[in-house]
């Protein structure tokens, strides 16, 4: 019984951070626009889009 004095405050400071955290991401914009990085991902890239090429080795090492 007297582990229960203990465990419940933790949890509900656990609750209660996972609340804040929530809330953080939604007023961020977390959650504003689900569906675009699912469709950047499998979309074909066009040209000039995307990370630059790497640099070619040119052998002066």
């Amino acid at each position: 019984m007297d582990s229960l004095y203990l465990l419940i405050p933790v949890a509900l400071v656990l609750v209660a951070l996972g609340i804040k955290l929530l809330l953080w991401a939604i007023d961020d914009g977390q959650y504003d626009d689900l569906d675009k990085e699912a469709w950047r991902i499998i979309a074909d890239k066009e040209a000039g889009q995307g990370k630059d090429p790497p640099p070619e080795n040119t052998g002066d090492e």
